[in-house]
């Protein structure tokens, strides 16, 4: 039985400040959970989960604690917790050094849903790096995490606070707006620069950019979701 100060401590972990205070954050649910076990297993400090999934799982039994449906349902973060829920430890930032990779610059994508759909995208299409501004939403949030899927395990995460990274990149960077050209050849280095969902990408960061590119649109819409539009600008670009 979980006592009130492990529930609170847990609930607690929503908040930023204290996911870094403590360098721990959330994952809930078999898949996401699982994913992490065998991709990071040494950072998976405890596993909260059910009778039936601690049984379908004997060979942790020395990281779980059994609980019931109704205590997972007061530490879990997200409305219909699934079975298990797990506290892993953050990883220290790695500044990419890019060669022949290619890289995502997300320029202060703030909802936690894109920001973890986009690093899923990279995972897909074997990005291995997502750069970010500030002012993006916090790559442990349990929302990002979630729509992660887990990538965050196999997409490191860099924080480009002063900008200094990009300005001293020399790799060809592709820029998303509106107004870019809609016909581009494949490749296979560079960075791909997505703007903030309501702003788009900022003008300091725009000049930068050594291409424009855009989706070319048959309807009426004004515009498409970041992570959308990082997927269809992947999927054009990658060789």
């Amino acid at each position: 039985m979980l006592s009130k100060k492990e529930i609170k401590d847990i609930q607690s972990l929503d908040q930023k400040k204290v996911r870094t205070e403590l360098q721990l954050f959330v994952a809930e649910g078999p898949k996401i959970v699982g994913e992490l076990l065998q991709i990071i297993p040494e950072r998976v400090q405890k596993v909260y989960a059910t009778a039936a999934w601690a049984e379908a799982h004997g060979y942790l039994k020395k990281l779980i604690a059994v609980i019931s449906e109704s205590e997972l349902q007061k530490i879990a973060h997200s409305k219909t917790p699934n079975q298990v829920l797990a506290l892993v430890q953050q990883w220290p930032q790695t500044e990419p050094r890019l060669h022949t990779d290619f890289c995502l610059y997300l320029d202060a994508i703030q909802d936690p849903g894109n920001f973890g759909t986009i690093i899923r995208i990279a995972d897909w299409f074997g990005i291995k790096h997502v750069v970010c501004t500030a002012g993006s939403a916090d790559v442990y949030s349990p929302k990002v995490v979630q729509a992660s899927m887990a990538s965050i395990a196999r997409v490191s995460v860099y924080y480009d606070a002063d900008l200094s990274w990009i300005k001293k990149q020399t790799a060809s960077i592709y820029a998303a707006t509106l107004g870019g050209a809609q016909t581009f050849s494949k490749t296979h280095s560079g960075i791909l620069m997505i703007g903030n969902e309501s702003k788009g990408i900022r003008p300091e960061l725009l000049q930068l950019a050594t291409t424009q590119l855009t989706i070319a649109r048959r309807g009426e819409a004004e515009s498409l979701n970041a992570a959308v539009a990082t997927g269809i600008l992947l999927s054009h670009l990658l060789s």
